[in-house]
């Protein structure tokens, strides 16, 4: 650790201890999923919550506020009282609404500050066994046979699932037909009732049913392969290069909130991140956990978004 990181390291301690003198957090914490019950991004929040009562000895609750892919739910934290008493769990999503949407009423450097980045997770590429595919060769062969009578899932316009569907779709030069819905928890249960073939998926909410062979897996959307599923490939080593995407999530608060409850709750959600349990269950995900300091994630999340606003407007992605 460098001299820098470790003299912040000891100022955040310090404040969190101040922040704890002063008996915060003395009643629950409201913990905002902007996602439906189900879904990844659901199960995440709910495990990290789990491991924050633990670590705080107080209650973190956690309440879904899906919706708008996502812009609902951080509307909702950003004019949330700047106490302490709501965290927001911020995603992929929220990095490309801004361009996506005309009218997003929040801004993730201006109303808000950030915890902590959480961790990060590809895609998988899944069909519905009914889809004459085995391979993610054959899915493109078909989808260039029958432009547009393909479908394929997502959890709605602007989320990780639908942006790495187009990001495939462009570079591998196919038409899918877009079916959004209005969370994760809609998308796969359509997909594995055969409503829909074709869902860049979650790792978390896919691997139990490509386990059950009630959905084929054709690829993982990363640069390498990944161990919760070793023997899926990756979109890169199957010559699709460039397209690929994923999840990610991190916690922030109201921009107002004060420094000693910011730094209580990043020491927090460090300290719920080395927790054997937490960790064991978001690598099972398919997440690799990053943590780190609030300046960190904030230059992470700068970076997103700078990133996917080229992305999505070469794509020529909008709300429909």
């Amino acid at each position: 650790m460098r001299l820098s990181e470790w003299l912040a390291l000891v100022c955040l301690i310090v404040l969190a201890l101040d922040a704890r003198a002063q008996g915060y957090p003395v009643k629950p914490i409201r913990y905002l999923v902007t996602t439906s019950p189900g879904a990844g991004a659901d199960t995440v929040g709910r495990t990290v919550a789990a491991g924050l009562t633990e670590v705080l000895g107080q209650q973190v609750i956690v309440e879904n506020r899906a919706g708008a892919a996502g812009n609902i739910g951080a509307e909702i934290a950003a004019k949330a009282p700047p106490d302490g008493y709501t965290i927001f769990q911020v995603a992929f999503a929220h990095s490309v609404n801004p361009v996506i949407y005309r009218n997003v009423a929040y801004d993730l450097a201006r109303d808000f500050a950030p915890i902590t980045q959480l961790g990060s997770a590809p895609g998988i590429i899944v069909v519905h066994p009914s889809l004459p595919v085995r391979s993610l060769a054959d899915l493109v062969k078909l989808a260039k046979a029958k432009p547009g009578a393909i479908n394929y899932a997502s959890a709605g316009v602007g989320s990780p699932t639908n942006v790495g569907a187009e990001l495939f779709k462009s570079v591998a030069r196919i038409d899918l037909l877009h079916v959004p819905y209005r969370g994760g928890g809609e998308a796969i249960t359509s997909i594995v009732s055969g409503e829909t073939s074709d869902y860049v998926a979650p790792l978390a909410t896919a691997l139990p049913h490509v386990g059950t062979g009630r959905l084929r897996a054709l690829a993982v959307t990363s640069v390498t392969r990944i161990p919760v599923a070793p023997d899926v490939p990756t979109v890169a080593e199957l010559g699709y290069a460039g397209a690929e995407s994923g999840l990610w999530h991190g916690l922030m608060v109201p921009v107002k909130t004060s420094k000693q409850v910011v730094a209580t709750l990043h020491t927090a959600a460090l300290a719920t991140l080395k927790r054997p349990d937490v960790a064991r269950r978001l690598e099972d995900m398919g997440y690799t956990i990053v943590g780190g300091q609030p300046e960190q994630f904030a230059q992470f999340l700068q970076s997103e978004i700078e990133k996917w606003r080229k992305v999505v407007r070469a794509i020529g992605l909008k709300a429909e």
